[in-house]
Order: C-alpha cells, then structure tokens, then sequence
C-alpha cells in the first residue's frame, strides 16, 4: 500500500493536539509528525507536512521563516536519536522544497562557545529534563562508555539539545519523543515522555504527542515489537 500524506492525514494528526489558538505557534503537531515521519525513513513526507504548515502560516516573512527553521532544527536535535543519515535525507528534501527567502545561509549556533560552557550548559538542560532521575540516567551513561556519557551531555544536551533559540525546552522534547517512539526504543521513550512533562506539558498535551508520533509512524511502515509506552498520570 503506497505511503499517502495527503492533506486529510496531516489535518487529522494535526486535530489531535489540543491547541487553543489559531496557527503555528498553538500547536506543535508539525514538528512531531515532521520528526516521526524522518525517523521512519520516510523523508519525502516532510516537505509534505512542511507545505501544509505554511500554506497555514500568516504572510509575515519572520512568521514563515521560524517555522522553516523549526522543521531545520527539529530534524537535525532528531539526528542525534534516529540516526544522522535520515536526518540529512530528510533535511535534504526539505531544502527542495524551501522557498528561497527561507533558507539560512550562515549557523544559528555560535561556534565560538567553548566546549566547556556547552558542557557545563549541557549538564543544566540534562537535569532539568530528567529531573531527580538525572544521576541514575547519567550513572548509567558513564558507567557503560564514559565517552558516551561525556558527549550526552557536552554534544547531546548542551551543543545540540540545549539550544533553543528556534525550538523551546518543550519543543526539543516532543523532537525526542517523536524520534523515539519512530526509532522504537521503549527505555528512552519513558525517559522523554517524562521530561516533555518536566519541560512544561500538560498530561493531555503529552498523550497527544505520543499519538501523533505512533500514528505518523504507523503510517509510514514502522512496526513495534511491544507497545509503545504510555504517559505516566502522575
């Protein structure tokens, strides 16, 4: 069966989430589908889901230019979970179909932070994502490849995660969870559908995300080999 996104789809993964607003900026459905669809190694689908999202955005060129870069970022925070190769197809895609006015010529990052202040801004973001679990979680990394657990945080939470000029905390967790939930890999899903409540989001908002990466997903030809994790109540 072909893999269809067409505008029915998306309007629906879009209905899940309980925006009260009208836009965008209410409701961050597109950068879960977006990252989901990348995930499973489905990166034709983004431009879909990134042409429906601006033909939804105002006029205003600073409105349409953050929403191309939150669909830039989200995929490249997502590289570090679901695999760079994917996220250079999908970014790769996208470009293709990215009005010229929207593209970055120069990095958002600053290259002249040192890697000590993305280490020590990294241990920051890490605690507040992962709350009083932090030490067991960072245990773990440094006990099985202490250079695992020094790139988590210097790389992972502070270079890549912890910026977040385009995409807020919140945001940057949906951007795991989504990739997650995709690449099947029930420990961390936990771990990121924790942290998305850390960074701000409320039960529902949580449980909608989780949807809309299963079914964006599902769509795409990813199969579980249990079931995906369920949000925490509590």
């Amino acid at each position: 069966m072909p893999f269809n996104t067409n505008a029915t789809f998306l309007s629906h993964l879009k209905s899940i989430y309980p925006s009260t607003g009208i836009g965008n900026a209410s409701n961050p459905w597109y950068i879960v589908a977006a990252v989901a669809f990348s995930a499973s190694n489905e990166p034709q689908a983004v431009p879909e889901v990134f042409n429906y999202s601006l033909a939804e955005a105002g006029q205003e060129h600073e409105e349409r230019l953050l929403l191309a870069r939150k669909f830039r970022d989200a995929l490249f925070k997502a590289g570090l979970t679901s695999g760079y190769s994917k996220t250079i197809n999908s970014l790769a895609a996208l470009h293709e179909v990215m009005p010229p006015e929207l593209r970055d010529t120069t990095m958002l990052r600053d290259k002249t932070t040192s890697i000590q202040d993305h280490e020590r801004n990294g241990r920051t973001f890490f605690r507040e994502t992962y709350g009083d679990t932090a030490d067991s979680v960072q245990t773990l990394l440094d006990t099985i490849y202490p250079d695992m657990g020094y790139f988590s945080n210097t790389i992972g939470y502070g270079y890549t995660y912890g910026f977040t000029d385009i995409l807020s905390p919140l945001e940057t967790s949906y951007v795991l969870v989504a990739s997650l939930i995709a690449s099947d890999t029930p420990r961390q899903i936990n771990w990121h559908l924790d942290g998305a409540r850390r960074n701000g989001a409320t039960l529902e908002e949580v449980k909608a995300v989780r949807q809309i990466a299963i079914e964006a997903a599902s769509a795409a030809g990813v199969k579980w080999k249990d079931v995906v994790p369920e949000v925490k109540d509590s």
